[in-house]
């Protein structure tokens, strides 16, 4: 973990590698109260939503922690790519994926959109429904 922050992506960052229940009521820090949301389970416009969304991932999961391992910035844009590790039902799992970020003057997020494959990364991973993403797959490539 890089502890300089030079940047509001570099502090989003230090923020969502030391993410835990106690410091989600931070939030407003890195978010304003209209900012969009949006990955491939959740659309909301809302600081409350957002929030509810992440502290779901608390309560759902066990150890949920993101690793990032890709930033860039310009100008009021940023990008990052991550791993989320966590266990389902003492089962190890990680999703590989990435966020697009815009935020306003004050350094905030207005704008969160992640993008990772779902199906691949996560249904695929599940035992039934995993045989038959697998098998759905494997039928389509033919």
């Amino acid at each position: 973990m890089n502890s300089i922050v030079n940047t509001p992506l570099d502090a989003l960052v230090q923020w969502y590698e030391t993410l835990s229940p106690a410091s989600l009521e931070n939030i407003g820090a890195y978010y304003v109260d209209d900012a969009y949301f949006r990955d491939p389970f959740n659309e909301v416009k809302a600081l409350a939503g957002i929030q509810k969304i992440m502290g779901d991932m608390f309560e759902r999961l066990e150890n949920p922690h993101f690793v990032i391992e890709d930033r860039l910035t310009q100008g009021q844009a940023g990008f990052i790519t991550w791993r989320f590790i966590f266990s389902l039902r003492c089962k190890p799992m990680q999703i590989h994926g990435s966020t697009h970020l815009r935020f306003a003057a004050d350094g905030r997020v207005t704008f969160h959109r992640d993008y990772w494959d779902a199906a691949g990364e996560l249904y695929e991973k599940l035992p039934a429904l995993g045989w038959l993403m697998r098998r759905l797959k494997k039928m389509f490539a033919s």
